[in-house]
């Protein structure tokens, strides 16, 4: 109901509502985290025009991060959340407007807007996101810039404004383009990673023509990139392809999302990127679910479990799956479908 409505799940059922049980977070470093982006230790030393003390290196803030992302893109949830939130402060507490110290930032929420939103944690992904986008702009990096603009899309979109995402999306590769001189794989990968973005918003205000339109763009970019991990997006073709299938759900159409899927090799996707491989099995089971190929559905969850139990836990979608295959279980037929949904936190 809120999907459609596009409200907050907690609009419609009061604080807490879209928690678990006894009003407990999900995803428990939320909270952490949450606390460190409400420290501003930094603002006195930033009033009073006086050196903070002992801070980290901008490089040595770097790794860190970039450590931090690889985790989140190989699904280790809980250790990257457990990560982010020292890492937000000393971040905070390092200051500095000059464009190392704001790339770092922006690394910095850039990974803690892509944690908090995959495991749900909508609105404050939203402040994290808001954060990156505003620090990139400090440093006067275009391709940093869109980076965070591309993230922003997604968050927006996961917080049921897919117009505006579609928006931010379409503006950002605009303003890319104007800045474009003989790209190279990274800017160009990013170009692509927006139109992907612009992919996912289109379809979710059911936008055929246009979702159609951005993936020819994306397949076009890609044949030029070649699959990748650049800038951290994951962008190439078999993303694109990925994206395909998504948009072809969102859209209603299980069976060209099933032929597109089963024709696409997740070994072409770059190492590390276990989300992604994940990713393409829930996606599958979602649409064989829709279909009510159940067990076929079953399947593929237990492999997308076998590959990140973490993603299939917190992935709102594939908790919604688990529970539509639950209302019309027939044990003979999925006898793992119950214990995969008490692994799963469903039941």
């Amino acid at each position: 109901m809120a999907e459609v409505l596009r409200v907050e799940v907690e609009e419609l059922t009061g604080p807490g509502g879209g928690d678990g049980e006894e009003g407990q977070r999900v995803y428990e470093p939320a909270a952490e985290i949450e606390r460190a982006m409400m420290g501003y230790e930094a603002v006195s030393a930033s009033i009073s025009g006086r050196e903070p003390g002992a801070k980290a290196t901008a490089a040595h803030l770097r790794a860190r991060a970039s450590a931090a992302y690889a985790g989140y893109q190989a699904t280790r949830y809980d250790d990257t959340g457990r990560m982010l939130p020292a890492l937000i402060r000393e971040a905070e507490a390092a200051g500095g407007d000059d464009r190392e110290a704001c790339s770092v930032r922006a690394l910095v929420y850039d990974t803690t807007a892509a944690l908090l939103h995959r495991v749900g944690e909508t609105s404050l992904a939203w402040t994290a996101a808001d954060r990156a986008l505003a620090a990139a702009e400090q440093s006067g990096r275009p391709e940093l810039t869109a980076v965070q603009a591309y993230r922003l899309t997604y968050v927006l979109a996961g917080r049921k404004h897919p117009a505006e995402a579609l928006e931010l999306a379409m503006s950002a590769s605009a303003g890319l383009e104007r800045v474009m001189r003989n790209p190279d794989a990274d800017t160009l990968s990013v170009y692509g990673a927006l139109h992907l973005a612009g992919v996912h918003a289109a379809a979710a205000v059911y936008d055929r023509a246009m979702t159609a339109t951005l993936l020819t763009r994306a397949r076009e970019i890609a044949a030029r990139t070649g699959d990748g991990n650049r800038m951290g997006t994951a962008f190439g073709r078999a993303n694109v392809a990925m994206h395909a299938i998504s948009a072809s759900l969102q859209l209603g159409d299980a069976k060209a999302a099933i032929e597109t899927g089963e024709s696409l090799d997740p070994a072409s996707l770059p190492a590390g990127l276990t989300g992604r491989r994940t990713q393409l099995n829930l996606d599958l089971a979602r649409a064989y679910a829709m279909r009510k190929q159940d067990a076929a559905a079953v399947n593929l969850l237990l492999a997308a479990e076998r590959l990140s139990p973490q993603l299939v836990r917190y992935d709102g979608r594939t908790r919604e799956v688990i529970t539509s295959l639950l209302r019309r279980e027939h044990q003979p037929s999925t006898p793992e479908l119950r214990p995969l949904a008490r692994r799963a936190g469903v039941i």
